[in-house]
């Protein structure tokens, strides 16, 4: 046997139809019960538990108790990269399973991706930061460049206090719909939370998308897109 992570045994536990859909469902960062995603994979709950138990015992999922309920949710932001990535592999090679209606233009446009925000409008952003010298990047490693941390101030973000997170600044994260690279890590994090916090957008009930308001969308685009 290679010596290496085993990526067979992560495949293995995604590549699960009825586990892919409890995952898929857990991607807009929050946390559901076991008969909750019964539901969304389309199993008994007994089925469901036995799923669970091998997404927990994986590390893809993390269990949190409230009183009587227990909620599950993705392990950490890695967990939900790796799914986007997949979910992009996927939409490039077919065949698609796509559910019609506005929804999905919607999704393209913008949708949350755990704690960051993806799709269209996140793809323009980290174009944009990059043109500009706000990020530089090197291959798949994202940092700060010289223009960074006053742009970043300047919108009340404050760049020296993400870095005491454990978890990269700036990480780029393959967008399964535009399959170029959307901005994570906690600068990611940040900024969404700087757009749900100015009420520029909303999360859209049972579903990944994020929703602008046009005059919302137009201050998102001032303050991030220049």
């Amino acid at each position: 046997m290679r010596n290496g992570p085993d990526i067979a045994r992560i495949a293995s536990l995604v590549g699960d139809p009825a586990r892919a859909n409890m995952l898929t469902a857990l991607m807009d960062g929050g946390a559901l019960t076991a008969s909750e995603l019964a539901l969304e994979a389309g199993v008994t709950v007994q089925t469901a538990s036995s799923h669970l138990s091998k997404l927990m015992d994986g590390g893809l999922l993390a269990l949190t108790a409230q009183g009587r309920h227990r909620y599950y949710g993705l392990a950490n932001p890695q967990i939900a990269a790796m799914l986007e990535t997949i979910m992009g592999v996927a939409a490039s090679m077919g065949p698609q399973r796509v559910r019609p209606g506005p929804r999905e233009a919607t999704m393209r446009e913008a949708r949350i991706c755990y704690d960051h925000l993806a799709g269209d409008q996140a793809v323009a952003m980290l174009d944009g930061f990059l043109e500009r010298s706000i990020l530089i990047r090197d291959g798949e490693i994202i940092g700060m460049g010289a223009a960074g941390p006053s742009f970043f101030r300047a919108v009340g973000i404050e760049p020296d206090a993400l870095a005491t997170f454990r978890r990269p600044v700036c990480r780029a994260c393959l967008d399964w719909s535009v399959r170029r690279a959307h901005l994570a890590g906690s600068l990611g994090a940040a900024i969404f939370d700087k757009i749900i916090s100015e009420k520029w957008a909303r999360r859209e009930p049972g579903s990944r998308a994020v929703i602008f308001s046009p005059p919302g969308k137009r201050a998102f685009e001032k303050a991030f897109l220049g």
